[in-house]
């Protein structure tokens, strides 16, 4: 099957060389370009892709309010954010918006390749300990008022049975789904399916929205240290 993607991005220079290097790949096709958030909008409605990589920083509409209108239409593509270095804390707004992952502008042709299939394939790009540090690091950046107690009322986690919270604690502190199943003593297909229940009852697409979803309701509060 032929991953479809768009490149949104305002520097001809990037959409460009991003789409003769994903041209290189039997299994993947730009569909579409955009020089600026709007037209992404509009790329994705037209061209219905499956994955678009997408700028931070564009005229007319940025990336993230970009990426918050297309990651809330009915059958969305998954969305990359691109940006010139790793902490750039409007990475964080992106994945509050529905992003499921980011890349560098300076990223490798296979590192690239691999990203959009990936995130096309329905798994998040950020390894579990890369999205607690990115999470965790603008949480503690945007003061909260006090979180309701985790996981009760007004949490926005009631929805989860007791086991399913500890998973997400878990997701969300960096630990991948073997650890996870080695801390509760149980099997790794068995951590599988409740991380597919908690995605499910959430409403959320993969695992870096758990995690923004962890840190939003207080269920994991950012550490006071790197």
């Amino acid at each position: 099957m032929t991953v479809r993607v768009v490149v949104a991005d305002d520097q001809e220079v990037v959409r460009a060389g991003f789409g003769a290097l994903l041209g290189t790949q039997p299994d993947l096709a730009v569909v579409g370009t955009a020089a600026d958030g709007a037209a992404a909008v509009r790329a994705c409605a037209a061209h219905r892709p499956d994955v678009v990589l997408m700028d931070v920083r564009m005229p007319v509409m940025d990336g993230i309010e970009a990426t918050r209108r297309i990651a809330a239409a009915p059958d969305a593509p998954r969305i990359l954010m691109l940006t010139t270095f790793d902490l750039d804390e409007h990475v964080y707004d992106a994945l509050v918006a529905g992003a499921s992952g980011f890349l560098l502008k300076d990223v490798t042709a296979e590192r690239l390749f691999d990203a959009v299939r990936i995130v096309a394939a329905g798994e998040a790009l950020l390894a579990p300990a890369v999205t607690r540090r990115l999470i965790g690091e603008f949480a503690r950046l945007r003061p909260r008022p006090p979180a309701p107690p985790a996981g009760g009322p007004g949490s926005g986690l009631e929805v989860l049975t007791p086991r399913e919270t500890d998973v997400l604690r878990l997701v969300a502190e960096g630990l991948a789904n073997a650890e996870i199943a080695a801390r509760l003593v149980v099997g790794e297909e068995t951590v599988k399916t409740h991380v597919s229940r908690i995605l499910r009852k959430l409403g959320l697409r993969d695992r870096v929205q758990a995690v923004v979803a962890a840190y939003e309701s207080g269920l994991v509060r950012p550490r006071s240290g790197r």
